[in-house]
């Protein structure tokens, strides 16, 4: 029976448990990288085995770091930032600290309130997605002085440090692709550009890169929709139904183009024989569909890694400067695409 009277294990305890002093307890909590890995796992095997659960509100009074850092994506909901969210926190986990995870539905409006909210709870460092943030939730960043990053998308340009790849030159990268295939009826399905500076950019990316080969896609062939196979499939049944089919589709992102290949496929046409396919990103499954996607590789993983060496070395070490790092966007030709057929 669990004696309710117990009194909580301590700081004191959790020391005497590992074999170590109090002083190097509180410095794997608050200075991990200042601790052997071997000691750090001594004292996290008697925090567990004690049940030990530090102050981290009596810390950060006396301006000890919270160990938190805030992730603010724009959806938690599909696979888009699911390998980037899950490779930040393990990374961000073995560097010492926690993510404090929210999402705010492509709502920059929303993403200002979470940001306030996060740094009300004394986060430590901020992550935020994109480059296209409210000037109310920048300057509130800067004036609090908050080691913050933005991840996702690349740019010199950005208020603070970027650790991600560049979404015009993925969307370029298939553009080209597909112009070289020889394709000259193209058609695009992305997700609504507004207030997504991902999509955006890809979409001028892949625009671009079209016009190189005299290849514009006609208004009534350049679809929105959101981030869900089962909307790609509804968005496309009016175009998959004219007697003037395309003969490439360009999707904004592999979620996109996982719909389109079922709805082409409900549609009774063939892949790539009637019409080529391509995603972007590159995302688990993508490579083992049936037939394999032709994408773009945004290889979230090493974003994620690297984002999270990143903002770490900026909260341990303020002063120093540090720069974003670009991950290069890599083309991944499969199945899905091919020149059209003599008869299009």
């Amino acid at each position: 029976m669990t004696d309710k009277n117990k009194k909580k294990s301590d700081i004191i305890a959790v020391a005497k448990a590992a074999r170590v002093s109090p002083s190097t307890v509180s410095r794997s909590f608050n200075h991990p990288e200042l601790v052997k890995a071997t000691t750090r796992k001594k004292i996290d095997a008697a925090v567990r085995r004690l049940g030990y659960i530090r102050n981290r509100a009596a810390q950060t009074i006396h301006g000890i770091r919270s160990g938190t850092v805030g992730l603010i994506v724009p959806t938690v909901d599909h696979a888009i930032f699911a390998e980037l969210i899950q490779s930040f926190s393990e990374s961000i986990e073995d560097l010492g600290f926690t993510i404090l995870l929210a999402s705010h539905g492509y709502d920059l409006e929303r993403e200002y309130a979470l940001t306030r909210k996060m740094l009300e709870h004394r986060v430590d460092g901020m992550a935020l997605i994109g480059i296209e943030h409210s000037e109310e939730t920048l300057s509130l960043l800067q004036s609090q002085g908050v080691p913050t990053i933005q991840l996702w998308n690349f740019s010199q340009t950005a208020p603070f440090p970027c650790v991600g790849s560049d979404n015009f030159q993925a969307g370029w990268l298939v553009g080209q692709h597909v112009g070289q295939l020889r394709h000259k009826k193209v058609a695009a399905l992305f997700p609504p550009l507004a207030g997504n500076d991902r999509a955006a950019h890809r979409f001028e990316g892949v625009s671009q890169a079209l016009s190189e080969f005299d290849i514009a896609i006609p208004d009534g062939w350049s679809l929105e929709t959101p981030y869900s196979v089962g909307a790609a499939k509804e968005a496309l049944v009016g175009l998959l139904s004219q007697a003037d089919l395309p003969t490439a589709l360009i999707c904004g992102n592999d979620v996109l183009a996982w719909g389109a290949l079922h709805a082409i496929s409900r549609h009774g046409l063939r892949v790539p024989d009637d019409i080529t396919v391509t995603g972007i990103g590159d995302f688990k499954g993508s490579r083992e569909f049936e037939p394999a996607l032709t994408t773009v590789r945004i290889p979230a993983r090493q974003i994620g890694a690297k984002a999270a060496d990143v903002i770490a070395h900026k909260i341990i070490t303020p002063d120093d400067s540090i720069e974003g790092q670009l991950v290069v966007p890599d083309l991944m030709v499969r199945n899905t695409s091919g020149p059209p057929s003599s008869g299009a």
